[in-house]
């Protein structure tokens, strides 16, 4: 029922804001090079969350004006259409012209692109689509054959929260924490902490009846999913988090309007550039919110994340020499990610000292 609801509001929002949500509608006159077509877009964040609301709607506003109106678009947030680890397989199947997917969700299928996720401290959405964008065209471009790639990333700084105060790695040994799985898992065993898989819808009520401690996540997950209702506690610190990304089924791409394709990739390729959203200030003001709700706010001195970062370093190590054995270029990937990080000013306080 949920979904259905979901998926009522989803389709309402778009007769509402478009109009139509028929692929058949006439070219309006300023565009009459190009054929209608309608979008439908997919994501798994909330409806009401300020990545739909700041990121999403009006990207896909901007794709509908600079083309005069011929892309309008549907879109499908939260559930309608599958959970979180399912969403790139919606888009790649079809099910979806385009969406944004997690991919560490999905285990195994992009180990790669799990570099994305090492801890590092980005606090843009934008510059981490930068990073991810170039880091893609170095080296990631071969797991991605099924789909139109838009842009790849990974998660803004993730900070840990919890019920009870994290002040030391001793503090951690033993809880219970939610993780997306991937890098966040082998750097919360590395930490001494017991990571635990679980989708984020799950995770209030993991929290409120006591099944885990803490979550691993960034501020705006921990906003939408109104966490601060059981976690009054935070420890900001440079956590490594997820790899993500936007993606076109390579069809919808396919038969695409030539004429349109520049304009969706100009967009497209950096969402947080083109929506102007999820930039330092924002990251600042979400911190800023969670302060006003309550949960008491904690930075580790330098000394003690220090000793964070070494044990990070040993999850990376011993992340590149999984991937060596699997065939993958580990090591490479992990240096061509910090030079990116390094080029902006960023420190990959997961790459191993001895590799600089």
């Amino acid at each position: 029922m949920k979904n259905l609801i979901l998926a009522f509001l989803a389709v309402s929002f778009c007769l509402l804001a478009t109009g139509s949500v028929s692929a058949a509608a006439d070219p309006p006159s300023g565009v009459a090079s190009a054929e209608a077509m309608n979008l439908n877009f997919s994501t798994w964040h909330l409806l009401e969350s300020d990545d739909v609301q700041t990121v999403w709607l009006p990207m896909l506003d901007e794709l509908k004006n600079r083309t005069n109106g011929s892309i309008n678009y549907t879109l499908y947030a939260g559930g309608s259409l599958g959970s979180g680890p399912e969403h790139f397989d919606i888009v790649a199947s079809g099910r979806s012209d385009m969406g944004y997917a997690t991919l560490t969700w999905t285990a195994g299928r992009f180990p790669l692109s799990d570099v994305l996720s090492l801890p590092a401290g980005i606090r843009s959405k934008e510059v981490a689509t930068d990073i991810g964008n170039d880091v893609y065209e170095r080296i990631l471009s071969p797991e991605f054959k099924d789909v139109k790639v838009m842009e790849v990333n990974g998660c803004i700084d993730s900070c840990l929260w919890t019920k009870k105060p994290v002040r030391t790695l001793e503090d951690l040994a033993g809880l219970k924490i939610r993780t997306p799985g991937g890098m966040q898992t082998r750097c919360l065993k590395a930490l001494r902490a017991e990571p635990v898989f679980m989708p984020m819808d799950l995770v209030y009520l993991s929290m409120k009846n006591g099944s885990i401690d803490g979550v691993v996540t960034c501020p705006t997950n921990f906003l939408s999913y109104k966490l601060y209702e059981v976690a009054n506690c935070a420890t900001l610190e440079t956590f490594g988090c997820v790899s993500e990304g936007l993606f076109m089924n390579q069809d919808s791409w396919n038969r695409t309007p030539e004429d349109l394709k520049p304009v969706i990739m100009d967009v497209c390729q950096n969402p947080y550039r083109t929506t102007k959203s999820f930039n330092e200030s924002d990251y600042t003001r979400m911190i800023d919110r969670i302060a006003e709700k309550g949960v008491a706010i904690y930075d580790l001195p330098p000394e003690e994340a220090e000793r964070w970062y070494s044990r990070f370093q040993d999850a990376s190590r011993q992340w590149a020499e999984d991937m060596e054995i699997k065939g993958l270029p580990g090591k490479e990937a992990i240096k061509i990610f910090n030079e990116e990080c390094k080029e902006r000013g960023i420190r990959c306080v997961a790459f191993p000292e001895e590799w600089r």
